[in-house]
C-alpha cells in the first residue's frame, strides 16, 4: 500500500476483501466498477458478494448453483445476469498472455544510482533536494553549478553570484551608542537599509519589540538587542532584563531620525508587519521597498513569496529556521527569552537576505516591465493598509452572543432532523461517518466516489444529491453552513477584539493571491456571506462608532464592465451605458424573448453565464450551478458564445498567449504567471480556466488599489476612516454630519481610479450605503 507504507498479503487481502487473492477478481465480477464501466452485478456491493463467493466457493459454482439461494431478488439477478457477470470477470481479470517487454524481476525496487539522480536533480535546479537525497543515499553531494546569471539582477558591480557566501561571522551585536553611531553613519552614507524586527510574537496590534537588525552591504549586519530577558531554567518565564543592552526608548530615540528620513530607503520582507510594529511605538517609517512585493511584480503565480524560498530559490541559502532558537509547539519560547549570540546570527542574517534579494529583484523591475505595477499599485498600498488594519472596526460582541446562541439552539434542530432520517445519531461532522450513514443506511446514490479513509462527502455531493430532491443532504449541508459561521465568526470573533481599542483589525496580505486580490486574515473578513440571512446578521456585528455611520462604497459588476471591455463587446458596453440590468439583457438575448418578458428564472439562470463565463465555467459546473442537466447547460453556453462572440474570441487569445508566454496581464500591465497552462487533464483545464479569469479579477482588482491609493490621501485632514476592503467594496466610518459630503467626494474619486492609465468604457459605477451597521450599509 504505497500511501500507507504497508506490505499486504494473503490476510491482508482477506481482511480488505473478504476473500483470499485467487477470489478477488471474482468478487469484483460481482461488484463491478463504474469508474471502468463495468456493470457488475445489479444490487449485489462489496458486502454480499464476498459472503456469496466464500459460501460458494467460487464464480462458476456461485452462478452454477444460483438456485439454491434463499434470496429471491438475488437469485433472480444471478440468474438473469450470469453472461454478464462472466463477461465482467474477463473485464477485470489482467491478461496473463499479454506480451512484455520486461520480466517481473526487472520492475523490483532497488537503491537508486546516486549518479543517474544527482545528473537529473542537477539538470532541474533541484539544490536542496540535491543535499536531502545525498543525506538519504549517504553519500557526499555533487558540486553544485553556479546560480544561473541570466536569473540574477545586477547589484553594484557584479552579480548575486559574484557576492559572498551567507556567513555570520560578519554580524555584529550592537549593544552600545559607539557601535550605533557607526551603523548609522553607514547608513546615512549608502541611503538605504534592510531592516528587520524581531518581537513579543506576530500580533502587530499587541506585540513589542525585542530587537532590531540592520544591514546597508552583503555579508555586513547587526542585531540591536533590546528587550531581551533571563529564562527561568524551569518554566521558561522571563525574570529580569539582560544587562548591557541600549534599552528600548533610547534605541528608538536615536533611530528614528534615520527611519523616518525621507532621503533613506528602508527595506524589508513583508515590511508591512514591521511598520505597524513601529507605529505601536510612536515611530512613522518612511520611505519603503517591500521585497516580497517585488517578487509578488516578478513572479506572481510562479511560487510561494516567502523569505525562506525567495533565500533558498534565488541565493542558495537556506535561512536558520525560527525552530532553532525558540523550539516548537507548547515547548516553544518567546523570542525575547532566547539567547543574544542566537538571536544575532538568526536575525542579522534575516536583514542581510533581504538586503539580497532586494539586489537581486528590483532592477529587473524594469527588465520585466513591471516597475509601473510596483511603483503606483503594490508600494503605495503598504502605508494605506497600515492605517487600516491599525484603525480596525467596531464589532458588538453582545449581539454575536446572541446569534451564537440562535445558532446553537437552530443547530439542535437540524441534528435532530438529520438523526430522525438517519434513524441513529452520530458524527455528522465525520466524514467517515456520515458517509456510511448516507450511502450504507441510507442507500443514496453518489457511493461510487470514494476516498481512503471512506466514501466522498464534499460539498459537490451533497450539492447533486439535494438538487436530485434528497432532503438528508440538504439538511446536512445546512448544518455544516450554519456550524461553519458559528465557529469561524460568532465564536471566533470576540476572541480577536482588542482590548485596547474595542475593535477587530484584521491583517491584509498584499501578495495574498496571484490576481492582485487582497487577502485577510486573522480574522479573515472577506468571507462573511452576503446573500444568506446568517451571514447578513453577522455582519449586523460590524458596527459604527457613535456620532459615526459606516459607509459601503461598491463597485457595480466591475468584472463584467472590465470583459466588456477587454472582449469590445459593444451589445454589453451599450447596455451598461443605458443603464439596463445587464442579467435581463443577457436573457433576453440567449432565450430569444423581449426584455419586457424576462423572468425572474431567465436572469438567474444569465446572471450564472455572465458570471461562470469570467471564471471559464464548463458545462458540469454551471449544470450544478443551475440544477440542470449537462446537455441543457452546455446549449445555454453555445448560445451564448453565439450572441456574444466577441467574448469567445477574447477567451481563445487569452489562452493562445498564455500558452505562448508563460502569463497573461491585466490592464495595468501586472502579470500573472500560468505555469501550468500547457499542462494536460484536470491541471491544465484548471490553469486555462485561470488564464481567463486572471485578467478581468485582476484588472478589477487593480482598479481597487488604485482608488484606495488616492482615496487615502484625500482622507487625511477629513473626519473619515476606511476600515475595510473586500474586493469590490470599501468600508468607511464617517462622522454623521460629513456623509454626504464624503459621498460626494469619494464616489466620483473611485469612479475614475481608472484614469489616466485608461478608461474603461463601459465607465465604472460605485454604488453607495449608509447605516449605522456593515449589513444595512450594503
Amino acid at each position: 500500500d504505497s500511501m500507507k507504507r504497508k506490505e499486504i498479503g494473503r490476510e491482508e487481502v482477506h481482511d480488505k476483501f473478504g476473500v483470499y487473492p485467487e477470489r478477488v477478481v471474482d468478487v469484483q465480477a460481482l461488484t463491478g466498477d463504474s469508474s471502468d464501466n463495468i456493470p457488475g452485478a445489479p444490487g449485489i456491493g462489496a458486502k454480499t458478494a464476498p459472503q456469496l463467493i466464500e459460501e460458494f466457493g467460487d464464480l462458476e459454482s456461485l452462478l452454477a448453483n444460483a438456485d439454491q439461494i434463499p434470496q429471491e431478488k438475488r437469485r433472480a439477478v444471478l440468474t438473469e445476469h450470469a453472461d454478464q457477470i462472466r463477461m465482467c470477470k474477463e473485464l477485470v481479470q489482467l491478461r496473463r498472455d499479454a506480451p512484455l517487454s520486461v520480466c517481473l524481476d526487472e520492475l523490483a525496487i532497488r537503491d537508486p544510482d546516486p549518479n543517474t539522480v544527482f545528473a537529473f536533480l542537477l539538470e532541474q535546479e533541484f539544490r536542496t533536494i540535491v543535499r536531502r537525497a545525498a543525506r538519504l543515499m549517504k553519500v557526499d553531494p555533487p558540486q553544485m553549478p553556479e546560480i544561473r546569471r541570466d536569473m540574477i539582477a545586477p547589484s553594484g558591480s557584479g552579480t548575486m553570484a559574484d557576492i559572498m557566501p551567507i556567513d555570520p561571522a560578519g554580524y555584529e551585536c550592537v549593544i552600545d551608542d559607539a557601535a550605533l553611531d557607526r551603523w548609522l553613519a553607514t547608513i546615512n552614507d549608502c541611503g538605504f537599509v534592510a531592516i528587520d524586527t524581531e518581537t513579543t510574537g506576530l500580533n502587530e496590534m499587541e506585540d513589542r519589540l525585542v530587537g532590531i537588525s540592520l544591514c546597508c552591504a552583503p555579508g555586513q549586519a547587526c542585531y540591536i538587542p533590546l528587550q531581551h530577558k533571563e529564562r527561568d531554567s524551569l518554566f521558561g518565564a522571563a525574570n529580569r532584563p539582560i544587562d548591557g543592552q541600549l534599552g528600548l526608548d533610547h534605541a528608538l530615540e536615536r533611530l528614528t531620525p534615520m527611519l523616518t528620513d525621507p532621503a533613506i530607503l528602508k527595506i524589508g520582507q513583508n515590511i508591512k508587519f514591521d511598520l505597524k510594529i513601529f507605529k505601536q511605538h510612536g515611530v512613522t517609517v518612511e520611505p519603503v521597498d517591500d521585497t516580497m512585493l517585488l517578487a509578488y511584480a516578478l513572479h506572481s503565480g510562479l511560487h510561494n513569496l516567502n523569505m525562506t524560498l525567495l533565500s533558498e530559490k534565488y541565493l542558495n541559502h537556506k535561512p536558520i529556521p525560527i525552530e532553532d532558537l525558540i523550539g516548537k509547539g507548547r515547548k516553544a519560547i518567546p523570542f525575547q527569552n532566547t539567547k543574544i549570540a542566537d538571536a544575532t546570527r538568526y536575525a542579522a542574517e534575516d536583514a542581510d537576505i533581504t538586503l539580497r534579494l532586494w539586489q537581486t529583484f528590483k532592477p529587473r523591475l524594469p527588465m520585466e516591465r513591471v516597475a509601473t505595477v510596483y511603483e503606483t499599485l503594490d508600494r503605495p498600498l503598504i502605508p494605506v493598509l497600515v492605517d487600516m488594519e491599525r484603525h480596525g472596526i467596531r464589532v458588538d460582541a453582545d449581539h454575536l452572543h446572541r446569534l451564537s446562541q440562535r445558532f446553537g439552539s437552530n443547530l439542535a434542530q437540524l441534528e435532530s432532523s438529520i438523526f430522525k432520517i438517519a434513524g441513529q445519531s452520530f458524527n455528522i461532522g465525520s466524514p467517515m461517518q456520515l458517509g456510511r450513514v448516507m450511502f450504507e443506511d441510507l442507500n443514496l446514490p453518489g457511493g461510487e466516489e470514494r476516498t481512503l479513509r471512506g466514501y466522498k462527502t464534499d460539498a459537490r455531493i451533497l450539492e447533486d444529491l439535494a438538487a436530485a430532491g434528497y432532503d438528508f443532504p440538504k439538511l446536512v449541508l445546512d448544518w455544516r453552513h450554519l456550524s461553519k459561521l458559528r465557529s469561524t465568526y460568532t465564536e471566533a470573533l470576540p476572541a480577536h477584539i482588542n482590548e485596547q481599542t474595542d475593535r477587530v483589525h484584521t491583517s491584509y496580505r498584499i501578495a495574498g493571491a496571484n490576481t492582485g486580490r487582497l487577502a485577510s486574515s486573522e480574522p479573515n473578513l472577506q468571507n462573511i456571506p452576503i446573500r444568506t440571512s446568517e451571514g447578513r446578521s453577522i455582519r449586523e456585528a460590524f458596527v459604527a462608532e457613535e456620532g459615526y455611520k459606516l459607509v459601503s462604497l461598491d463597485y457595480s459588476q466591475i468584472e463584467l464592465r472590465v470583459l466588456a471591455h477587454k472582449a469590445d463587446i459593444t451589445s454589453l458596453k451599450e447596455a451598461f451605458s443605458a443603464g439596463q440590468d445587464i442579467h435581463a439583457m443577457t436573457a433576453s438575448q440567449v432565450f430569444e424573448v423581449p426584455l419586457s418578458d424576462v423572468d425572474p428564472d431567465n436572469r438567474r439562470q444569465a446572471k450564472a453565464i455572465n458570471f461562470g463565463v469570467i471564471y471559464g465555467i464548463s458545462a458540469y459546473g454551471l449544470a450544478r450551478n443551475l440544477g440542470i442537466s449537462r446537455h441543457q447547460a452546455q446549449d445555454f453556453i453555445t448560445l451564448y458564445f453565439q450572441r456574444f462572440p466577441g467574448i469567445r474570441g477574447y477567451m481563445d487569445q487569452v489562452v493562445r498567449s498564455a500558452k505562448k508566454d508563460g502569463y497573461v496581464t491585466t490592464l495595468f500591465g501586472r502579470k500573472i504567471h500560468t505555469p501550468s497552462i500547457n499542462s494536460g487533464g484536470p491541471q491544465g483545464q484548471f490553469a486555462r480556466r485561470a488564464a481567463i479569469n486572471a485578467p478581468i479579477q485582476g484588472s478589477a482588482a487593480d482598479i481597487i488599489r488604485r482608488a484606495m491609493i488616492r482615496l487615502a490621501p484625500a482622507m487625511r485632514a477629513l473626519p473619515a476612516r476606511m476600515l475595510l476592503q473586500v474586493h469590490d467594496e470599501l468600508v468607511f466610518e464617517v462622522r454623521d454630519h460629513f456623509v454626504e459630503e464624503f459621498i460626494a467626494l469619494a464616489k466620483p474619486l473611485m469612479e475614475s481610479a481608472d484614469r489616466p492609465a485608461l478608461a474603461i468604457e463601459p465607465h465604472l459605477v460605485v454604488d453607495a450605503g449608509v447605516a449605522d451597521n456593515w449589513a444595512d450599509a450594503h
